[in-house]
């Protein structure tokens, strides 16, 4: 185990899956800012302590609310598995120029698929960085099982 945890590729693996992690977790908190800002709130009991009125006001959904919570679902829907695709790609012994070039990849492609999806930047820009993102992925998930693989 102590060898694992001074593994170069391992130890690139637990940076950037740290990385992109926390970035995805920023999205929480992120949210919780569009709603205040905005005034849009999703639950009763958030606009509890208002008047019958301005919780009919609150209560309603807003475009950069909606924007960024769509942000954080797409971060759930690649980060997780690059975590686990990436944990098999760490463990299956790739060369450490190859691992950083995977990891790196996946970790600026969400990153720019972040700031190109709040700020609403025209496509191709979102979708772009998502294919990246998703094909460093695949990738590693092709390495892994060309590795593996018995049939």
């Amino acid at each position: 185990m102590l060898d694992l945890m001074q593994d170069e590729v391992f130890m690139a693996y637990r940076t950037y899956a740290l990385i992109v992690i926390l970035k995805m977790m920023i999205m929480s908190p992120l949210t919780a800012f569009y709603r205040f800002s905005r005034g849009s709130f999703a639950n009763v009991e958030d606009v509890a302590h208002k008047s019958a009125e301005e919780r009919k006001k609150l209560l309603k959904s807003h475009p950069d609310v909606e924007r960024v919570r769509r942000c954080h679902l797409n971060d759930l829907e690649n980060v997780v598995p690059f975590v686990m695709v990436g944990l098999f790609y760490a463990l299956s012994g790739p060369e450490l120029p190859a691992a950083l070039l995977h990891f790196r990849i996946f970790a600026g492609s969400r990153i720019c698929h972040t700031i190109s999806y709040i700020g609403a930047f025209p496509q191709p820009c979102r979708g772009l960085s998502f294919l990246v993102g998703l094909a460093a992925t695949v990738s590693m998930a092709y390495n892994v099982l060309s590795k593996v693989l018995v049939l």
